[in-house]
């Protein structure tokens, strides 16, 4: 295991447990959300990390397949307490929506039935939009320092808003432009990166090869229990690859995903996948475990076991191994070398490049999520081969609309912290949907 930690202060273990955890389980909004309070706790409230080491993991991150917001996590713990606080920050960014996807699979497939929560999680969309635009704000001011970074930035948006491009050649493009239109201004970040030793090849090979064994360790018990044939063999071979062709997030794969589940291998019933998402969207962790739900389904009909909540278990906890343990896989291996790119002055050019696309990365998704937030319907506006999506005004959601300003005011103007902010807003759903029952939409 690789052992080359970061020389920066520090949280004890104890400390590190507690904070993660919380994160874990407020980390609502898709990845925007979560960059976003990761940010506001780790920068700007516990100032564990500064501005540029954060934007330097948050840029590599970008780059790797699979959910963004968890490797964030993962290396953010990493440069914190070594591969331990990797496992710590990473694994409990993941555990809180695990376990209540996988409560609330179970609850599905028992009463199909979940439209109770719909009130508690009103208030917290709410008070994550308001999160996401706080952190928006926050990090173009850091972020954006020349004119070439806001043209960055504004392609960025415009190629995924407008045109659809893939987010890797999005996301690439932008490393390559900062990569060869090398200013002399980008000097590489002062910091402890150039006293770092020198990854050796020795530790890169076992971090590899114990993440990679990690990995695929389900593999040889399933063949030893079922063979190379049944449902818990599949969930671990397609869903493996879905975790290295991921990129760009959960919304990337989705329709992929939800085509397979269906047609292919009869997992899931036409609908229950946005219902899945619908739950994942609603809870905490990464948007990507829907895959979780997408395993309970299939593990729970496939009838394995005797008891179909035990296989269903198995299914959700064989999806969620082989997606996430990848993600360890990346981070811990490319870490050290990420680190010590630091100090290259081309390099760091590109990483601040890609930095400055992330913004408009972040702004499409704040967009995004605005739009299905505060609105019901959306309608598709297109030119030519380009297009985006425009709210339509009647579909306005009143109440979350209301709750949004509230939570506005509470963050932008008597400064609440995100502990406070989150569970009042869920409570001032609950309590509005009691004073005004039925739709929100005017």
């Amino acid at each position: 295991m690789n052992t080359q930690e970061p020389t920066i202060p520090a949280p004890g273990y104890g400390e590190l447990f507690r904070v993660w955890f919380h994160i874990g389980c407020v980390s609502f909004g898709g990845p925007a959300g979560q960059i976003a309070l990761m940010h506001r706790v780790l920068v700007d409230e516990k100032k564990w990390l500064d501005e540029d080491r954060f934007l330097h993991a948050l840029s590599f991150c970008m780059l790797l397949p699979g959910p963004e917001a968890q490797q964030l996590a993962t290396y953010s713990g990493w440069l914190l307490r070594g591969w331990r606080g990797g496992l710590i920050a990473g694994g409990l960014f993941v555990l809180p929506g695990f376990l209540v996807v996988l409560a609330l699979s179970a609850a599905y497939v028992l009463f199909a039935e979940i439209s109770w929560f719909e009130a508690l999680f009103t208030g917290l969309k709410a008070a994550v939009l308001v999160i996401v635009i706080d952190a928006l704000i926050r990090i173009a001011r850091r972020a954006l320092k020349s004119s070439l970074d806001y043209a960055l930035a504004g392609l960025a948006f415009a190629a995924l808003f407008v045109f659809d491009l893939p987010f890797p050649l999005t996301v690439l493009g932008a490393g390559l432009i900062g990569f060869f239109w090398h200013r002399e201004s980008a000097r590489p970040a002062e910091s402890d990166a150039a006293t770092l030793p020198a990854p050796e090849r020795g530790n890169w090979l076992l971090t590899s090869a114990v993440w990679l064994a990690v990995w695929a360790a389900p593999f040889g018990l399933i063949l030893a229990l079922t063979g190379p044939s049944g449902t818990f063999w599949h969930i671990a071979r397609f869903f493996s690859q879905m975790a290295v062709v991921t990129f760009g997030g959960a919304y990337a794969v989705l329709a992929y995903v939800a085509q397979q589940a269906v047609e292919n291998f009869g997992w899931l019933l036409p609908g229950e996948m946005l219902d899945g998402l619908g739950l994942a969207e609603t809870t905490p962790g990464p948007l990507v475990l829907v895959l979780t739900f997408v395993g309970f389904l299939a593990g729970f009909r496939d009838g394995t076991f005797i008891d179909p909540m035990l296989s269903g278990l198995a299914g959700a906890a064989l999806a969620t191994w082989v997606t996430f343990a990848p993600c360890f896989l990346f981070v811990f291996a490319g870490a050290p070398h990420i680190e010590r790119l630091r100090s290259n002055r081309r390099l760091s050019a590109a990483l601040a490049a890609i930095t400055a696309a992330v913004v408009g990365v972040i702004l499409n998704l704040a967009l995004w999520f605005a739009l299905h937030v505060l609105f019901a319907e959306t309608v598709r506006f297109e030119f030519g081969f380009a297009g985006f999506d425009l709210p339509v005004p009647a579909s306005l959601d009143g109440k979350t609309a209301a709750l949004a300003i509230l939570a506005g005011l509470a963050l932008f103007g008597l400064r609440w912290s995100v502990l406070i902010l989150l569970p009042l807003a869920a409570l001032a759903g609950v309590a509005l949907d009691l004073l005004l029952p039925g739709s929100g939409t005017i």
